[in-house]
């Protein structure tokens, strides 16, 4: 029929696009990965924004990955796929590292700012004396807190599946989905509010060091005339506006991704998944181009790869 027809070719389209984007998000975090752990090799020692980078790359790699087999034997073999308790396990994996990169690049947003800016309130002077310190801390909170929502999901999602009653009549089918949305709705709520706190976390901190780099460069221009270093100024500014944006559309997509959960696949819910997969490998392309060191590795790869 039609509709089946069309479901094909979405599925179809949908895999395509996954596979692409997955290559894509993976090659560029293992570069990333790859670079810091040489230069951990050499110096035998990790600054704060490195362990935070190195874990947001591993982090968002086996993500991108996990997230390309679950594509791939939900469209290819789907009855495999639906065999208990994969379904269960695979969306709880997927949250673990979904939760573990979102609150990883939370992290990187505050240590950002509070290494960057400058405030001279003592309670943020004190957090810049500490900081270093705190970071194994909050990625450990980071991993713990991603492990204990990744459990709820998958009590959630086995509950429903034992639950489930047998939907032959129109009254069933009704029953069973107030039933999934009653299941669902906690889960949801703890989800929607876990990405809320992220993105505020980014959110705030990108914009505290927006307007601290924006008022440091007005007063070096007030006092010498001259800013030697507008136009690092303006870079790092550009990167920061990027990052706002990114993260705002991932938010966005991140709750639609919960509104349309429980609905049938179409169109919009592909286009979702399409600006959720991308996040990963664009934000880290940013990261890469915003960081000296890893900027020069990329240019030099590139470089060689084109003299070969």
């Amino acid at each position: 029929s039609q509709d089946k027809f069309n479901a094909t070719s979405l599925d179809t389209t949908a895999l395509v696009i996954v596979t692409l984007q997955a290559f894509a998000g993976m090659w560029i975090n293992a570069f990333i990965v790859s670079v810091l752990f040489a230069a951990l090799v050499k110096k035998r020692s990790f600054n704060s924004n490195e362990k935070i980078l190195l874990f947001l790359g591993c982090s968002r790699f086996w993500y991108l990955c996990i997230v390309w087999v679950h594509f791939f034997i939900l469209i290819i073999y789907p009855r495999h796929y639906y065999v208990h308790p994969i379904p269960q396990l695979a969306d709880a994996i997927q949250i673990l590292l979904d939760f573990s990169n979102l609150w990883a690049s939370s992290c990187l947003a505050v240590f950002y700012c509070i290494k960057i800016a400058n405030f001279r309130h003592f309670f943020f002077t004190y957090l810049k004396t500490k900081i270093d310190k705190m970071v194994p801390w909050l990625l450990l909170g980071s991993v713990l807190l991603s492990l204990i929502i990744s459990i709820l999901v998958y009590k959630v999602a086995d509950g429903v599946h034992c639950n489930k009653p047998n939907a032959t009549t129109t009254g069933n089918f009704w029953k069973m989905t107030v039933k999934m949305d009653a299941y669902f709705f906690p889960i949801f709520f703890i989800i929607g509010f876990a990405y809320a706190i992220a993105f505020l976390a980014v959110i705030f901190s990108l914009l505290l060091l927006l307007f601290s780099l924006w008022r440091h460069k007005c007063r070096m221009r007030a006092n010498s005339g001259k800013d030697v270093s507008a136009d690092a100024h303006i870079k790092a500014m550009k990167s920061i506006l990027a990052f706002i944006f990114l993260h705002s559309i991932n938010f966005i997509c991140l709750i639609l991704s919960l509104v349309y959960a429980t609905k049938k696949k179409n169109p919009k819910t592909l286009l979702i998944v399409v600006f959720l997969n991308a996040f990963p490998a664009v934000h880290s392309l940013v990261l890469i181009f915003s960081n000296p060191r890893l900027e020069k590795a990329l240019l030099r790869t590139l470089l060689c790869v084109k003299c070969k």
